[in-house]
């Protein structure tokens, strides 16, 4: 099973779990405001390390529009299929939130159909 890491600590998840809900099982209150729709970015992460070369087109749309792109990724867009070494950047303990949003679905949410990041425009 893929290995996830952030900030030295490292859990296994099987390959078709969501990012987003690996991160929250390791006990890190991250942000997804949207309910992992691809819409509000407080998902971000950025990798040191194993980032898929592949994104959804709702993931590459929102990083675009936001001027995000190359910087960060949405984990509410990403699977762990394979080793990853990231840091998330909104949590409940550094907003000012009551809560990190809305569970997200099981399944990659709106889309799930991923594009070589270098065919997308």
């Amino acid at each position: 099973m893929p290995k996830i890491t952030i900030d030295g600590k490292s859990a296994e998840f099987p390959a078709d779990k969501r990012l987003v809900l690996a991160i929250e099982e390791m006990g890190i209150n991250i942000g997804h405001r949207c309910g992992g729709q691809a819409r509000c970015t407080t998902c971000r992460v950025s990798f040191s390390d194993g980032e898929p070369n592949s994104m959804t087109r709702a993931e590459y749309d929102k990083l675009k529009e936001r001027e995000l792109l190359g910087e960060y990724r949405l984990s509410c867009q990403l699977l762990c299929n394979q080793d990853m070494e990231l840091k998330p950047y909104m949590t409940l303990e550094n907003q000012e939130w009551s809560d990190t949003g809305p569970t997200p679905d099981d399944s990659v949410q709106p889309e799930a159909k991923w594009f070589p990041i270098k065919e997308l425009p």
